[in-house]
């Protein structure tokens, strides 16, 4: 459901960044990055290992403030807001999947949020765990899962909220055929329902996934905006 109401919001910027850098010590690991994320973007951010692609996630989500510039929240109005409901599947390497959680404890998650939606919880989370083909599993530690289902968890987490943007990081890591066509429909679906979501997703498999992208952006550093009608490899684009 479009939660802004009748009001057309798509193209209205979301979250902006200007003129990010990022040093660890004498490190630049980003340096000018000035970028809108606008609702109803579907942003494919690629670029070599080690150019700063996850680093700018958790610049975008809040979670690491960077060296130089400044993040922004902003409303469907372009007035700062404090805070945006985000959904956010990180690299399953970042998880540490021995924590003694369940996948139904996982997604729940989602919805912990003070922007979150916190009626019908109950219902959100079963029908996630049905969309993602883990009921079965839905009380079973993580620890427990083949990394697909763990990915899929993570995945569930992101979405069950509905959240205005949606950041996932490599997102096709440990998926199969099947659940990864999975999750070009899941994502298609978020559009449909919602349009005005904003989603960003790195991935180094520039495949069918990216074709569903209206911008794609490349991270080395610094900021490249491809101009490719294809995305699919980068050297499609003009820098």
């Amino acid at each position: 459901m479009n939660t802004q109401g009748e009001r057309n919001v798509t193209g209205t910027p979301a979250i902006r960044l200007t003129d990010v850098g990022m040093h660890y010590g004498r490190k630049e690991v980003l340096k000018n990055i000035t970028l809108d994320i606008n609702r109803g973007d579907f942003m494919a951010i690629t670029g070599p290992n080690g150019g700063g692609k996850t680093t700018l996630l958790r610049i975008m989500l809040g979670l690491l403030r960077p060296t130089a510039g400044s993040v922004s929240y902003l409303d469907c109005h372009g007035n700062q807001a404090p805070r945006l409901t985000i959904g956010y599947l990180p690299q399953k390497s970042a998880v540490d999947a021995r924590f003694p959680i369940t996948v139904e404890e996982v997604i729940r998650l989602g919805l912990m949020g003070p922007e979150a939606p916190h009626d019908n919880v109950d219902a959100r989370v079963a029908d996630m765990l049905a969309r993602l083909e883990l009921e079965v599993k839905a009380g079973s530690p993580v620890g427990e899962l083949s990394g697909g289902q763990f990915q899929r968890a993570l995945l569930g987490r992101a979405l069950v909220a509905e959240p205005e943007v949606v950041i996932l990081d490599e997102p096709l890591s440990y998926l199969d055929k099947h659940f990864e066509h999975e999750l070009y429909g899941m994502l298609q679906e978020v559009k449909s329902v919602r349009p005005d979501t904003a989603i960003a997703l790195v991935s180094h498999e520039m495949s069918e996934i990216a074709a569903m992208a209206t911008r794609h952006v490349i991270i080395d550093h610094t900021l490249h905006i491809c101009h490719s009608a294809t995305h699919l490899v980068h050297y499609d684009c003009d820098l």
